[in-house]
């Protein structure tokens, strides 16, 4: 399944990061983060009609569906927050103090989710 099929915004953006993830600069990622993130993604409110995407920092790669295994982090935020968050217009911390994001697991896993692990949008 690919990203086309989705309603989510946040789709064009993690379709990007799948070819951020193959760059040079995306095996750098690989390298330094090593971390398995669980992204789910609702449409206009946490909890309801989630997309799940996996940002897999220790293979490189970007993948729909849940994590077979454990996931270092699971997030939960609109798709919204979620594109606020990764590209630097919402600050994590913030984010999570607001609920606009929920953290399920590793703490510091979860500090090393930063918008600059993603590519600069060219155009979303």
């Amino acid at each position: 399944m690919d990203g086309s099929s989705s309603s989510l915004k946040s789709a064009a953006l993690l379709e990007q990061m799948k070819l951020h993830l193959a760059s040079d600069a995306g095996k750098d990622l690989t390298k330094k983060i090593g971390l398995v993130y669980q992204l789910n993604i609702a449409p206009k409110k946490i909890g309801m009609d989630e997309e799940i995407y996996v940002v897999d920092l220790k293979e490189g790669k970007v993948t729909k569906g849940p994590y077979k295994g454990k996931p270092d982090t699971t997030f939960s935020f609109t798709d919204n927050d979620f594109l606020s968050i990764a590209t630097g217009k919402m600050n994590p911390q913030m984010a999570f103090i607001r609920g606009a994001m929920k953290i399920k697991g590793s703490i510091s896993a979860a500090q090393k989710f930063t918008p600059d692990i993603f590519p600069k949008p060219s155009k979303l």
